[in-house]
């Protein structure tokens, strides 16, 4: 459960670039312990469970004060009980979306659905770093619908067709036949290679192996999973293919799996069709799944400096949980959310994709500044309201009643003296202050956020943050529905921006 933040409103707004961008705001969420938290340190769930932001950051906020356990501070190796009531507050940095539009393709205010077509890169739910930049929000906010149910989801990167109910008894009816597999999908993809001209069917069962980063595989313990697939055409130029997708079933990243297992993954897939991550194959053919005991952490980014390298856990925060190490700083953490033992192989994926996530976020660099700054995060204006009581308990209780975030908390000791830090990271110097006067600046005119001092990153190019597939079509009870095809699979088009390289 998440609250509005009740400090000054934020502004979302579209830039010359083509991107939708919305200004950094504290933003409260309100939880009950989850049965998979219980008996575990604090410091140990929200670095295992969520992976947006680094271990550093995660002790840092604990130390700050800013996460609660039924009204009291919460520290690292505070022990998750049954029942607790869990209040956190983070200074939310929602990632650009398209400045793309959302389109109302059909409204059946008598049926109580909606049909829309999504741009990629908006999310549909809030989840990690999104909320307001989310397709629910955009409907509620720019549209003017007070209550959406989704049906089928898109994944982030993915654009086209989506279907929403605009009551709970329409959504479950129509969920109710995209689950039972009576709606015909449709969809337009953009391939790597020349994919053969005859129909090809790929029935390889998929399997969800890391969580946190939602990665899929084909696996033999996986769901079943059958997609059928028709090239439309081959563009030489590009040595890229135009696909006409029929997924039978409703498998995560199923077209994705798929397309990489036949050796031909979506052009410029960020996951499927990166190099850096599955090696030469990309993944062609699927990977070993023999189980396997062995794990590694994840390592630095090689162009590190190397006093960089060395600012390990254990030198950095000896403050922390005791000096020892978590499951995510050993990578025992990957394979904890599979339903099934990992192959070395898969393993090694995994690491190499967490990896390549904490070198894009610059965990590694914001770590070297963060132990520079005495400051604590200091949320502002934020009043939390406490979680409903779990389904066990009776009805009629208390009333929910709102807790009001100091605006400053002040850490008891600094996490290291200017001489420990001198001694170890050589980095430029930041301007001592507090709040909103603090703007840490390196020699490469990189900056951090005041208030929490991430990193604050350029804005990518909007063709980086889609993918070449496209929902087309859906028939249901209800109608068919279709977009229009994507620019991206027009014959000819310039799609080299957008190519993985």
């Amino acid at each position: 459960m998440a609250t509005e933040p009740t400090g000054p409103a934020t502004r979302s707004y579209l830039t010359s670039t083509g991107l939708r961008k919305i200004e950094p705001y504290w933003y409260p969420y309100t939880t009950m312990a989850k049965g998979r938290w219980l008996g575990r340190e604090m410091l140990e769930v929200v670095s295992t469970e969520f992976r947006d932001r680094s271990i550093d950051y995660y002790r840092y906020a604990l130390e700050s004060g800013v996460t609660t356990i039924n009204g009291k501070i919460a520290k690292p190796d505070t022990i998750i009980q049954n029942g607790d009531r869990i209040e956190n507050v983070v200074h939310r940095h929602e990632p650009p979306v398209t400045a793309k539009p959302v389109k109302i393709i059909y409204h059946d205010a008598e049926g109580e659905f909606v049909v829309i077509d999504k741009p990629g890169s908006i999310p549909v739910h809030a989840a990690g770093r999104y909320f307001r930049h989310t397709l629910v929000e955009i409907l509620k906010n720019e549209f003017g619908y007070e209550k959406i149910y989704t049906v089928n989801r898109l994944d982030r990167l993915t654009s086209g067709l989506m279907i929403l109910g605009l009551s709970n008894k329409t959504a479950s009816e129509l969920s109710a036949e995209f689950r039972e597999g009576n709606v015909k999908k449709e969809y337009i993809a953009r391939c790597k290679g020349e994919f053969p001209a005859e129909e090809v069917t790929c029935d390889q069962p998929l399997l969800t192996v890391d969580r946190q980063m939602g990665l899929n595989i084909v696996h033999p313990d996986g769901k079943p999973a059958t997609t059928i697939f028709q090239r439309i055409r081959y563009d030489p130029d590009t040595h890229t293919s135009v696909l006409h997708c029929r997924p039978l079933t409703g498998r995560s990243h199923q077209i994705r799996v798929h397309l990489q297992y036949l050796g031909h993954p979506i052009a410029n897939d960020h996951v499927y069709s990166e190099t850096r991550i599955w090696g030469e194959s990309l993944g062609k053919g699927g990977v070993d799944v023999t189980p396997s005991d062995e794990r590694s952490a994840p390592l630095p980014p090689s162009e590190l400096p190397e006093s960089s390298d060395k600012l390990t856990r254990s030198e950095a925060t000896p403050w922390a949980n005791g000096g020892k190490l978590l499951p995510r700083e050993t990578g025992h953490d990957i394979g904890m959310g599979s339903p099934v033992p990992l192959s070395k192989e898969a393993v090694e994926i995994i690491t190499r994709l967490r990896s390549l996530k904490d070198e894009d976020e610059d965990w590694s660099r914001w770590r070297d500044v963060i132990f520079k700054a005495k400051g604590a995060l200091a949320p502002r204006d934020i009043k939390i309201k406490a979680a409903p009581p779990q389904n066990r308990r009776k009805r009629g209780g208390a009333a929910e009643t709102e807790s009001e975030m100091p605006s400053a908390v002040t850490r008891t000791e600094p996490q290291l003296t200017d001489e420990e830090v001198a001694s170890r990271v050589k980095d430029p110097e930041i301007t001592e202050g507090s709040g909103e006067s603090l703007l840490p600046l390196d020699e490469n005119g990189h900056r951090y956020c005041p208030e929490c001092y991430l990193p604050l990153h350029p804005d990518p190019n909007p063709e980086s943050l889609y993918i070449f597939l496209h929902a087309l079509r859906y028939t249901t009870s209800l109608g068919s529905f279709e977009t229009e095809m994507p620019d991206w699979a027009a014959e000819g088009a310039d799609v080299g921006l957008g190519l993985m390289q």
